[in-house]
């Protein structure tokens, strides 16, 4: 039988091999290649002896260490390039230049970033060239060059009312790209006189490519009237600033060009390749619970929808691996990994993992085996906070009684999850990872 001690331990093990498993400097070498004037990314081969130049361009959270791999690999075939990273997540690097700037809300670096990729394509990149672009997570607020007539300001309250409403990642990066020169393939356009490929840390369920970083160079599925019809689900079309809401009326009546397009004239296609995802972390650390003597499954690595349902959920898994063992016995390993949404209606402090586990704690408390639950960001910054995630156990509920009777109550109400488990110890806090594949859950049974 493991104990409630074994099993946070475990957990700490668990979360450490799911971060491994996406390191992104390790993910590039695997994916990219150098066979003397040969690179080969993914299945695609580029002769560096007839390239002119040799850039390198892009933004995340996992830029930085993607760019440290692919200098050591170029070496003095690289020419340089620009990346745009978050803050405290830079490294420092020999030809390619970096710059922080905000995220999960974009700053006036991150316009900056945007003008200087803007500017840097424009300028030094021609005919002849390759260009490799690098995307991860966070990309979106990390790189914005705003459209005529929509100012920082104007993106910082349509981003923030949407991700308050519930808006998917989906949802908030259609209407990212119908704001922005550079997003929804607007980078591929500036490039496209040259020889483009792309390489991608994926933070979106589904890896979409056309989602991912809101597409620079992938040609957009998404219309100006989809954006309408998410501000009307969402009931934001009094509650975005109007020059927001002006333009996507504009382009759904058709008196402004649309987003990059398959068959549109400027089109190319650039090939992308994903070098790392949210079912690699998953499938790392089921494997890393086998070899603590857990049985273990993957549940999932798509787990979308409202927060609190998907918390729910687990914990009836959890409630029958402790009453009917199954879908396997004790000592049980679930994984789930994906993106939740979480409706802000409290003023507290929190993100999406921390307000998961919290969920958890009343129906950890009702379970008459050893439990616990874990979820995390794998960037290491869960929401506004600085956590990447929480973990509870049976104990939790009763160790939470000390802050009164209401505490666990009042702290869900308010959204303060990151009150509760500071108080109680039990943040998780990993620090900037340099990787983002979205969330992990981890549910352990002794």
């Amino acid at each position: 039988m493991k104990s409630l001690c074994d099993l946070r331990s475990d957990a700490s093990a668990l979360w450490t091999a799911a971060l491994q498993a996406v390191d992104p400097e390790a993910a590039v070498r695997k994916h990219v290649k150098r066979r003397k004037n040969i690179l080969e990314v993914g299945a695609r081969r580029f002769d560096l002896d007839t390239a002119r130049n040799v850039w390198i361009l892009g933004a995340g959270k996992a830029a930085a260490p993607m760019g440290k791999a692919l200098e050591k690999i170029l070496g003095k075939r690289l020419c340089g390039g620009f990346l745009s990273t978050k803050y405290g997540h830079a490294l420092a690097l020999e030809k390619i230049e970096i710059l922080e700037a905000g995220h999960p809300l974009p700053d006036e670096n991150s316009l900056a970033s945007g003008e200087r990729i803007r500017s840097f394509a424009e300028k030094w990149i021609g005919p002849g060239d390759l260009v490799l672009c690098l995307f991860s997570g966070g990309a979106s607020s990390l790189m914005v060059s705003p459209a005529e007539g929509i100012t920082l300001q104007d993106k910082l309250r349509c981003s923030e009312f949407l991700m308050d409403a519930g808006a998917s990642i989906h949802e908030l990066n259609s209407v990212r790209k119908h704001l922005s020169g550079l997003k929804g393939g607007g980078l591929a356009r500036l490039l496209r006189h040259a020889t483009v490929a792309s390489l991608v840390l994926s933070d979106v369920v589904g890896d979409d490519i056309a989602t991912i970083a809101s597409g620079p160079t992938a040609p957009d599925p998404t219309t100006f009237s989809d954006c309408m019809d998410i501000f009307r689900k969402l009931g934001a079309a009094d509650r975005i600033p109007p020059s927001v809401v002006t333009r996507i009326r504009q382009g759904s009546d058709g008196r402004l060009g649309e987003t990059l397009k398959r068959g549109d004239p400027d089109f190319r296609e650039v090939p992308s390749f994903i070098i790392g995802d949210n079912a690699m972390a998953c499938n790392a650390a089921a494997k890393a619970a086998k070899r603590a003597g857990y049985r273990s499954t993957v549940l999932t690595s798509r787990l979308e929808g409202d927060n609190a349902s998907a918390a729910g959920f687990h914990m009836s898994v959890l409630e029958e691996i402790v009453l009917r063992g199954r879908p396997v016995g004790r000592p049980a390993c679930v994984i789930s990994g994906g993106e939740t949404t979480v409706k802000v209606a409290g003023r507290g402090r929190g993100g999406r993992n921390q307000e998961f586990v919290l969920h958890c704690v009343a129906h950890l408390a009702k379970l008459e085996a050893p439990a616990l639950v874990a979820s995390l960001g794998t960037d290491g910054t869960d929401g506004p906070t600085d956590a990447a995630g929480a973990v509870a156990d049976n104990a939790t509920l009763a160790r939470s009684l000390k802050f009164g009777t209401t505490f666990l109550r009042e702290s869900l109400e308010n959204n303060d999850s990151h009150t509760f488990f500071r108080r109680l110890g039990d943040l998780i806090v990993t620090g900037p990872t340099r990787t983002n594949v979205m969330d992990i859950h981890i549910l352990l049974a002794g």
